[in-house]
């Protein structure tokens, strides 16, 4: 099985520095784009790869790219931004990109700026990833030195700055949007759309963004062509790998690439040696925090987009957080909700004040001291944080886990009411 994103991955944990990435074949995509392709075929090209966007959302790269006005409309400067903040709790995928291969990360940066025809790039990189800093600044000074960065990238007349962003350490700066303003030196709130960032981002010009892994896949995919990388997927729609993480109380956690459309069972079982022993398996959030439960019988749902659209909940970063039979399920959500709660930014009502409510009556359910009245609220609070009531994407994700859990563990939060204490703790 073809793995591009973790082929070259040192098994020391170092990065790969710009010699051995040029060993294995890199910048050749980078070369071949700006000696034989226009900006709108390296776009095409991404689009007919089906290269849907790694960061959460999965919206198409190449349709996003093509969201972007031509040069003669929206002359220069020109941005594009790599989303690297991660700060989402159960997600780690991009940790591993930044700091063992951040020349693939600026090689697909390149090439996306090429095709939209930016001329600054950033990478934004959560506060915490110290290493992934290091080997970014490493690399941005190997590239100026070798021309691939400058005024005159590999000697053409396209030329391409790039920069290190640390995050200022707030999970909404994450969001897109939030994450210009962060940019600018503006507090990370999100902007309200239309316009949209294609046309009014950075300082007011147009501006893409890209989630870490999601660039990462653009030098393969213009290198090998897109009927290679819809080949290395399951998933009709979805192409390429997957950079599946999974945690939890299960024996090997960890972070395998994978095809798009592995199935829960597949990764539980054949990657991370299924359970400890003496725990069942009994949910997972597939996608991180934001995300909504799967239980045994969603486990041979092949993993995408499309596919956990289906069955009622969004797929997220694809790094699953398993549940076992002996943790509480209302604890675990109780945890989540908490961490979207001290995170937002209060910039809508129902975050600010929704959120808040829901740990406050999740606390009570969880100590023994609700009834069927805080139970009935708590139903009533997680179906009105939802796209049409929010600023930003990030406030229905945040109740996600919620909503779905207070249907898969009905009985659950019932006996939490019925023996005023919670069933998994010792009287």
């Amino acid at each position: 099985m073809e793995k591009p994103l973790t082929e070259n991955v040192r098994a020391d944990a170092k990065p790969i520095d710009l010699k051995s990435y040029e060993r294995a074949g890199g910048y050749r995509a980078l070369r071949k784009a700006l000696s034989e392709m226009t900006p709108a075929e390296v776009t095409q090209t991404v689009r007919d790869a089906n290269l849907n966007g790694r960061g959460g959302a999965g919206f198409p790269a190449g349709l996003k790219w093509s969201f972007m006005p031509p040069v003669s409309e929206s002359p220069p400067p020109r941005y594009i931004a790599i989303n690297g903040d991660e700060m989402e709790p159960g997600s780690f995928k991009d940790r591993l990109l930044l700091e063992r291969n951040p020349h693939m990360v600026i090689e697909g940066a390149l090439l996306a700026a090429y095709a939209v025809q930016a001329d600054t790039g950033y990478i934004f990189v959560r506060w915490a990833y110290h290493e992934a800093h290091r080997a970014i600044k490493t690399a941005l000074a190997e590239c100026y030195e070798a021309g691939y960065l400058g005024d005159h990238v590999c000697g053409t007349d396209f030329g391409m700055n790039m920069h290190l962003h640390v995050s200022a350490g707030r999970y909404v700066a994450g969001e897109a949007s939030a994450m210009l303003n962060a940019i600018e030196g503006k507090r990370a709130v999100p902007r309200f759309r239309p316009p949209h960032m294609a046309t009014l981002g950075l300082w007011g010009k147009p501006t893409v963004v890209n989630n870490v892994e999601t660039i990462a896949n653009v030098p393969h995919i213009v290198a090998n062509g897109p009927e290679w990388f819809r080949g290395l997927s399951r998933i009709q729609e979805e192409g390429g790998t997957k950079l599946f993480g999974l945690s939890g109380k299960v024996s090997s956690p960890g972070l395998w690439e994978l095809p798009m459309g592995t199935t829960l069972r597949e990764i539980l079982d054949e990657h991370a040696g299924g359970m400890r022993e003496g725990l069942r398996f009994r949910g997972a959030l597939p996608g991180g925090a934001s995300s909504g439960f799967l239980g045994e019988e969603n486990l041979d749902v092949p993993l995408g987009w499309s596919t956990v659209a289906k069955i009622g909940t969004r797929f997220g970063t694809g790094n699953i957080i398993a549940l076992d039979d002996r943790t509480c399920p209302v604890g675990m959500i109780l945890h989540v909700v908490r961490f979207f709660a001290r995170e937002s930014c209060g910039w809508c009502t129902p975050c600010r004040e929704g959120l808040p409510l829901a740990v406050r009556l999740l606390t009570a359910i969880e100590r023994g001291e609700a009834n069927s009245e805080d139970l009935e609220q708590l139903h009533w609070n997680a179906e009105r944080i939802e796209p049409k009531t929010t600023f930003c994407e990030l406030a229905p994700g945040a109740m996600e886990s919620l909503r779905t859990g207070l249907a898969m563990f009905r009985d659950d939060f019932e006996r939490h009411l019925t023996q005023h204490r919670c069933p998994w703790k010792k009287p």
